[in-house]
């Protein structure tokens, strides 16, 4: 039988590049996101696709999109967690309000879609693959509530990876590092921009696509023996020390 995939946060970016990828790849696909206009443009174009307008920090959305997407495919073979929001701002200024506005998207937004999508799961011992970010693993300025929600994500994947083997399912994280995303490219400052290229190995910015293909690798048979996995897809970003710029000039 096809195999069926549902990502959330799927109207745009990462999200958007993986529903492509799996579609290419001949899956079944469910777009799932809370903003009905963009998901309305992104699953125009892609017909095959079921979309579902749903908010993962809300348990009873989440609920009928795993019913919805069991009644029209019958089975679910891989949830890739993507939805998040990232607000920054100084330690601070950070209110109780942006905290739980992150937190409710980015970490329990993955607790409650996984937890969901277990029974389905189950069936055939399919993968959850958690979008968290670079900033999980380390820390960077502005980041209190963005940095701390995608840390507990690589820590909830663990849990996910040591307590759903026995029901064959594998669950690993992506931590990306800086992307070309509209949505970057239009609060990078040049001089940010080129503070990245100066601490990126690779000097440069990833693409959409390259954390679809990292994505669809550990959804895939090919990763059938991989679970409780980090994959820092971020140009070498995390590898890299102290002093690499000055080396560079």
């Amino acid at each position: 039988m096809t195999k069926t995939v549902l990502i959330t946060g799927a109207a745009r970016g990462i999200g958007l590049a993986t529903a492509g990828r799996f579609l290419r790849e001949g899956w079944n696909v469910v777009m799932l996101d809370r903003d009905r206009e963009e998901l309305a443009k992104a699953a125009a174009p892609r017909q095959d696709a079921l979309a579902i307008v749903a908010d993962v920090s809300k348990p009873e959305d989440v609920e009928r999109a795993i019913a919805e997407t069991e009644a029209r495919f019958g089975r679910l073979d891989a949830l890739v967690n993507n939805a998040g929001v990232a607000e920054f701002g100084p330690m601070e200024e950070a209110d109780f309000v942006l905290w739980r506005r992150v937190m409710d998207t980015n970490l329990d937004g993955v607790f409650l879609t996984s937890q969901a999508a277990i029974p389905l799961l189950a069936r055939q011992g399919g993968a959850i693959v958690n979008i968290a970010s670079i900033s999980g693993l380390r820390a960077s300025t502005l980041r209190v509530a963005y940095g701390t929600s995608k840390a507990a994500v690589i820590q909830l994947t663990l849990q996910q990876a040591v307590e759903l083997g026995e029901h064959g399912i594998r669950a690993n994280a992506v931590a990306p590092g800086p992307v070309r995303t509209k949505l970057a490219m239009a609060v990078h400052t040049p001089e940010i921009i080129a503070a990245y290229h100066d601490a990126l190995p690779l000097n440069r910015y990833g693409t959409e696509e390259e954390l679809a293909n990292a994505i669809w690798f550990l959804c895939s048979d090919e990763a059938s023996y991989v679970t409780g996995q980090v994959l820092a897809a971020d140009g070498g970003f995390q590898a890299a020390g102290v002093g690499l710029p000055a080396l560079r000039g």
